[in-house]
């Protein structure tokens, strides 16, 4: 029996000997608790490097959750600013929340001053809570949409789905959602940075924000665009991706640092190729009548996608659903 499920059970034991006493939303909470105590292990440190003069990251080399790697899985980046750091995307466990403070105390003598969570995804914002522990009081920006989802159903949802993924690796991550709302376009100053924030509708979720570090010409771009990665499309929206790209190109920046991936100038280049190579196929087989089956096919022999198809993380098991959302969207569109 894992360490969970003991302690879920061992609630319902005293549920079930104070019975008369306890109603059973009390004996859920004691459960919760319980497991509050028990803590998945340390994540072992990853390097600190530096991108661009203000801008350091983290980078994960795994692209999805495992036990191995104990949800390491999103790259986080950190601001210098003379303010203080700010963090964009924390992790997805207060274990990496904390293997990430412990890194910056090495390279840096200042605080962090505020986070930027760029959606709701868990792997982008569960370390918020070894953030706001070591900082209280921290500012943690977001969209509005965001903020919303993560306090609503998405918290708890990511929050367990972390733990059964990981084999309860992150086990003892409180949600802590973002408490600040940002609007599209908003800049956040911090002394010698500008942090200009970007929406342009549904892309890989409703409520992606883009952090542009204006003096370093570069844009943090979330899961907006990935490196080598397909992105989960779920949420998501191929026309609204194709369209957030076009603006955050006309933003000045010439290096891209994604959630997932190395950062580099071609980042948007080569998601616009993988995704135009998934979509139109699929908008043209709507156009002549073709099912789902002949719309996949065609997206196969794309040049875009099979130039990409050895490199990219998950490609073998993820092209299927994502020819599906790309077919069901071109649908969509089409009526």
């Amino acid at each position: 029996m894992n360490r969970r499920h003991f302690l879920r059970n061992s609630a319902a034991l005293l549920g079930l000997g104070a019975v008369e006493f306890l109603p059973w939303q009390a004996v859920s909470a004691f459960a919760r608790e319980l497991e509050d105590f028990v803590r998945g292990p340390a994540v072992k440190d990853h390097p600190l490097r530096q991108i661009s003069k203000h801008v350091w990251m983290i980078h994960s080399p795994d692209a999805f959750p495992t036990p191995e790697n104990q949800g390491m899985m999103c790259n986080i980046t950190f601001i210098n600013t003379a303010k203080g750091l700010v963090v964009v995307d924390s992790g997805a466990s207060v274990q990496i929340g904390e293997m990430a403070i412990r890194q910056i105390k090495k390279q840096f003598k200042k605080p962090v001053v505020a986070i930027i969570n760029t959606h709701y995804h868990g792997d982008h914002w569960l370390g918020n809570d070894a953030f706001a522990t070591a900082y209280p009081g921290l500012p943690i920006y977001s969209h509005a949409g965001t903020i919303k989802e993560i306090a609503g159903m998405q918290g708890n949802m990511w929050r367990t789905l972390m733990e059964q993924w990981t084999n309860q690796a992150t086990l003892g991550t409180r949600v802590v959602p973002p408490n600040t709302a940002v609007d599209p376009g908003q800049a956040l100053k911090f002394g010698d940075v500008t942090l200009r924030l970007h929406h342009d509708g549904t892309a890989h979720t409703p409520y992606d924000i883009c952090v542009e570090v204006v003096e370093d010409k570069l844009t943090c771009v979330g899961d907006v665009a990935m490196d080598r990665r397909i992105a989960n499309m779920d949420d998501g929206s191929y026309v609204g991706t194709l369209k957030a790209y076009a603006a955050m190109e006309k933003t000045g920046s010439t290096l891209w640092l994604p959630g997932h991936g190395e950062p580099s100038g071609q980042v948007l280049q080569w998601n616009r190729e993988l995704f135009e190579g998934i979509y139109r196929p699929c908008e043209q087989a709507i156009k002549d009548g073709l099912g789902l089956a002949e719309a996949k096919a065609q997206v196969l022999k794309d040049s875009r996608v099979a130039s990409r198809a050895k490199d990219t993380k998950g490609f073998d098991s993820n092209i299927g659903k994502y020819v599906s959302l790309a077919y069901l969207e071109a649908e969509a569109a089409g009526f």
